[in-house]
């Protein structure tokens, strides 16, 4: 019989790992690539091929200087066959190496930082959204790479008294987590059988963008785009040459005048999902704290896997960092502005063993925000 060889490659869509040593499968040595002109880096996604029925380590040895470390405790990487289901394998990190423990089943296996959502797969949902005759796209512009930037407007018909309601997610690319939220959300706001989708779409006007970031997300960047942009720290001031996802954003919020903003991403360390706003504002006002409270008590109530006990700290009053795009919008537009956040754990409270957060609970996530939006909808 031929030895198995072992074998790594991460040279396709979204996909990140330099491959150090890989003559001993209990010793097989990674270090994840930096975002190309930046200091970032956690995202990984690989193939391992040579692997059956082996007990394997994978020891990603730079974990220990990655953006979030953090983010490695408690933390079970994700694994797939068919890159279609994905379920958590164990992982320690120690000395500041994360070490991934497996033995796979089939000749050919996937690991990564969370379940990957490829450009390929974006392009094809948005695709399949254009059959719906209340969907229609446009392109904000191109990317640095010459991408495309997808936005996608929904409503059931032309009333200029609608509100404007604008939905993005992936500003930063590893967090693919916010792609299967879009999945959902677009998908329910599109089920033509569901009552708080069609109350909704009598209501408001949606313009939604499942990916903001298309170039990192293509390159395998944790948080930044082509030139080593943090997307959400551009807002301020965005350049073409720069961050012309942001800017070509912001020239379409600006045409429209949005009465409600819902930025989606992902955490590294928290292992909870949960909502950030925009209380640090100058222009923060006992209005937008209702608004913000409707929203989360109502999310709270259709979904228990969203929570509003644990979260990042709350800026004091006129000390909001304003190049962050939930602050920024909410203080040029006098809007409802808000960030959800996602975990790339399991969540402490509603823990799920095989899969932990998972994109079917990303994108049932995505489909309450529904009733959520329908909750504000009215006072906006």
């Amino acid at each position: 019989m031929q030895k198995q060889v072992i074998n790594i490659n991460s040279e396709f869509d979204g996909g990140n790992i330099h491959c150090l040593k890989n003559e001993q499968f209990d010793d097989i040595q990674l270090e994840i690539k930096i975002d190309n002109q930046s200091d970032f880096y956690q995202w990984f996604y690989f193939r391992a091929t040579g692997v059956l029925e082996q007990s394997c380590r994978y020891k990603i040895n730079n974990a220990g200087k990655a953006a979030y470390t953090d983010g490695w405790d408690g933390y079970n990487a994700v694994a797939s066959y068919d890159r279609k289901f994905w379920f958590r394998v164990p992982t320690r990190y120690e000395n500041g190496v994360l070490t991934i423990n497996h033995c796979a089943k089939y000749n050919s296996v996937y690991y990564a930082y969370f379940a990957p959502y490829t450009m390929e797969q974006h392009i094809d949902f948005i695709a399949s959204t254009l059959e719906h005759p209340l969907v229609e796209l446009n392109v904000l512009g191109k990317t640095i790479d010459g991408q495309d930037i997808d936005q996608l407007t929904i409503t059931s018909a032309d009333d200029t008294s609608k509100k404007k309601i604008w939905i993005q997610g992936r500003q930063h690319p590893g967090e693919t987590q916010a792609s299967w939220w879009a999945e959902g959300f677009i998908s329910r706001l599109l089920d033509d059988s569901d009552a708080v989708s069609q109350a909704l779409l009598k209501k408001a006007v949606f313009y939604v963008i499942p990916n903001l970031n298309p170039d990192g997300s293509k390159r395998g960047h944790l948080r930044t785009n082509a030139v080593g942009s943090n997307l959400n720290r551009e807002w301020l001031t965005p350049t073409m040459e720069k961050s012309p996802e942001v800017f070509l954003a912001k020239q379409m919020m600006e045409a429209i005048d949005i009465d409600m903003c819902l930025d989606v991403h992902g955490d590294e360390g928290l292992p909870y999902n949960f909502i950030a706003g925009a209380e640090g504002t100058k222009a923060w006002s006992e209005k937008k704290a209702k608004w913000q409270s409707d929203f989360t008590d109502r999310l709270k109530l259709v979904n228990p896997d969203f929570q509003t006990k644990i979260g990042y700290s709350i800026d004091a009053p006129n000390t909001a960092d304003m190049t962050i795009c939930t602050n920024y919008i909410s203080e040029a537009f006098n809007c409802l502005s808000l960030t959800l956040e996602m975990p790339f754990k399991d969540t402490i409270e509603t823990p799920n063993e095989l899969e932990g957060w998972s994109p079917e609970r990303c994108q049932n996530l995505g489909a309450s925000c529904l009733d959520a939006i329908l909750a504000v909808v009215d006072d906006l």
